[in-house]
C-alpha cells in the first residue's frame, strides 16, 4: 500500500464526521447511532439522504451545500477515495455531512426502518453479468426498503445504458412509481439542475468520452414482493469499459437505446 494511502486513512481516523465500521468491526459492537442519526449527530430533525457508493463524495457534499436543510451521508468501502469528501466537508464546516466507511450490504445495521428519506446511487458499476450485485437489482431494492421511509425515494443517475434500460424495466415489471425518467440529462433545458450542476468524478470522465448521463427515480413501494424481469436477459451488455478497464469499443451503439 502506498503511503499517500497510508496517510489518508490516518487522517480519516481524525476526523469526526468518519465512521470506519467494516463487517469485522460490526460483529463485536453495535453501531451507535443506529436510529438516532438526527438526535445525536446532526443534531435536527431534517430529512436524511445517503449516497451509496459515494467515491469522492461530490454529491453528499455538493447536495449538502445546496440543500442546508437536509443531511447527507456518504457510503463506501473506498477509503482512499472517501478521504476527499470528507476533507472538503470538514473545511468548510458542513455540519450536515457525514461519511461512513463500511460496504454497502451492511447498510441496515446503520439505520433503524424509516430512518431515511431518499437514496442517491450515482455511476455505480452495472454488474451486468450478475443482478445480486447490481446496486438497482432487487436484492439491493429490498434492503433499501429496511430503511427508507414509506414514501421515500431513490435516485439513480448512470453513464450505463444496460443499467438504466434494466433498472426501468425492473421497476415498471414490479408496478414500482417511476418519479422522472430522463435518457440525457445534459440535454435538459434545466441548466441550474443538480443533475447538471455537480458532476462527479466519473461523470466527468463519461462526458469527456461523449457518453450520455441517464437518470431515473422512483419509489421502490414497502410491501410488495419484487422479482427480476426476465426480459432483462435479453439487454445488450455496454459496448465500452472504465478507463482502468479499457477504452471505448462502439460508441456509435449507445445512441441506439431500447425503449422498453
Amino acid at each position: 500500500m502506498g503511503k499517500n494511502k497510508l496517510k489518508k486513512f490516518a487522517e480519516m481516523e481524525t476526523i469526526p464526521l468518519v465512521f470506519q465500521y467494516p463487517f469485522a468491526r460490526l460483529k463485536q459492537e453495535t453501531f451507535p447511532l443506529k436510529a438516532c442519526w438526527n438526535s445525536d449527530f446532526f443534531h435536527n430533525q431534517n430529512p436524511i439522504i445517503l449516497e451509496l457508493g459515494c467515491g469522492k463524495g461530490e454529491y453528499s457534499v455538493g447536495l449538502a451545500t445546496r440543500f442546508p436543510d437536509k443531511n447527507f451521508i456518504g457510503f463506501d468501502i473506498k477509503g482512499a477515495r472517501m478521504h476527499t469528501g470528507a476533507c472538503q466537508a470538514r473545511d468548510n464546516d458542513l455540519g450536515n455531512v457525514a461519511f461512513v466507511r463500511t460496504s454497502i450490504e451492511l447498510l441496515d445495521n446503520f439505520f433503524s426502518p424509516g430512518e431515511v428519506d431518499e437514496i442517491w446511487i450515482t455511476f455505480p458499476d452495472p454488474q451486468m453479468k450478475k443482478a445480486t450485485k447490481r446496486l438497482t437489482g432487487t436484492r439491493f431494492i429490498d434492503l433499501y426498503r429496511r430503511v427508507l421511509k414509506p414514501g421515500g425515494i431513490i435516485h439513480l443517475k448512470t453513464d450505463s445504458p444496460f443499467l438504466y434500460q434494466y433498472t426501468r424495466m425492473m421497476a415498471r415489471h414490479n408496478n414500482l412509481e417511476i418519479i422522472s425518467d430522463i435518457s440525457d440529462v445534459y440535454a435538459q433545458e434545466d441548466q441550474n439542475s443538480v443533475l447538471r450542476t455537480i458532476r462527479t468524478h466519473y461523470e466527468q470522465q463519461w462526458l469527456d468520452r461523449g457518453l450520455t448521463i441517464k437518470y431515473l427515480s422512483f419509489r421502490p413501494g414497502q410491501d410488495t414482493i419484487l422479482s427480476e424481469p426476465p426480459e432483462a436477459e435479453e439487454l445488450q451488455p455496454d459496448t465500452y469499459r472504465s478507463y482502468s478497464r479499457g477504452y471505448i469499443q462502439c460508441p456509435q451503439l449507445l445512441d441506439d437505446e431500447q425503449e422498453n
